[in-house]
């Protein structure tokens, strides 16, 4: 394991040469405007890099050390001046050639991020809203991909109806003790949020790996349930949690459902929101606010694969 053990040629299984021995990454950072219009940060490339002249991402060869998100940062500081301060990671979309991958990170920014040329492969990086990006002569890898990573944009919330998430895992004695079992369901969700979701039940985009915000709503004796751990929490207010991960977990004072339904409601309207829940009243009331739903299953099953893992 070396620095810069990365830089160098390999070849696909399509016959083609692509610069990184053990595949690339890029950062795509977007902002939501004030009206949810989504702009990007674009990278002219100088005329002395591969693909001179045209328009794509800061992006380059991923170490061996380095995951995806940890080469696009590492790319985006040395090639745009642009650190991780204001970017969240939403998603890393995968676009695999057989032998070799590029790995898009799409992260959030808090607003347009000060960016500029910060060494020889970059001649201008410019913030553009996304409608004048296909203007652009654009990077024949970047264009490939374009059309579905322009799907992935939009930030993703999962809300947890958490009371029934407990009920559906049906731990041993769990209704003996709700918030003994939410908080250790909690404990686990924040582990599985620091890995990344796969395979969530979206038709589109299709990303590897999902990295969203997460609120999780507790009701009853299970608004007892304490933050786990002496680093989990950072700040508590109003009757909720802020995990270190990024996951709110949010007391109701009354009905769970009631706040499930006006958490989805607050969502903007250029973000997108996903249910886990099996209650057939709340699926149908999240669903007329546009909602996407899915069952505890799913989620159960994501921490089961994190256990096999040894992650858990």
């Amino acid at each position: 394991m070396a620095e810069r053990d990365g830089d160098g040629w390999a070849l696909c299984a399509q016959g083609h040469q692509h610069w990184g021995v053990y595949g690339a990454s890029g950062l795509l950072a977007v902002h939501h405007d004030i009206e949810g219009v989504p702009h990007v940060l674009m990278q002219e490339r100088s005329l002395t890099s591969h693909y001179g002249g045209t328009w794509g991402l800061p992006g380059g060869a991923r170490d061996s050390h380095e995951d995806a998100v940890a080469s696009a940062l590492r790319e985006a500081y040395e090639e745009a001046a642009l650190g991780p301060e204001g970017l969240r990671v939403q998603g890393v979309y995968l676009d695999d050639h057989g032998g070799w991958t590029f790995e898009t990170v799409i992260a959030e920014a808090a607003t347009l991020l000060a960016a500029s040329p910060a060494n020889a492969e970059s001649t201008d990086m410019r913030w553009m809203p996304v409608a004048e990006v296909e203007a652009r002569r654009l990077h024949p890898g970047f264009a490939a991909t374009w059309p579905q990573v322009r799907l992935a944009l939009s930030p993703l919330v999962i809300v947890l109806d958490m009371a029934n998430i407990v009920g559906a895992r049906a731990e041993h004695g769990w209704w003996r003790d709700r918030a003994g079992a939410t908080a250790r369901l909690l404990a686990e969700v924040d582990t599985l949020m620091g890995q990344g979701f796969q395979g969530v039940p979206l038709e589109t985009p299709p990303l590897a790996t999902w990295f969203p915000r997460v609120k999780a709503v507790v009701e009853g004796a299970a608004r007892r349930v304490l933050p786990v751990g002496p680093d989990t929490v950072l700040e508590e207010a109003g009757g909720s949690a802020l995990y270190q991960a990024g996951m709110e977990v949010v007391a109701a004072p009354n009905s769970g459902d009631d706040m499930i339904v006006e958490l989805v409601a607050q969502v903007p309207p250029w973000e997108r929101s996903l249910v886990v829940t099996a209650d057939r009243g709340l699926r149908e009331r999240v669903k007329a606010l546009g909602a996407e739903v899915v069952g505890p299953k799913w989620l159960i099953a994501q921490i089961r694969d994190l256990g096999e893992r040894g992650t858990i």
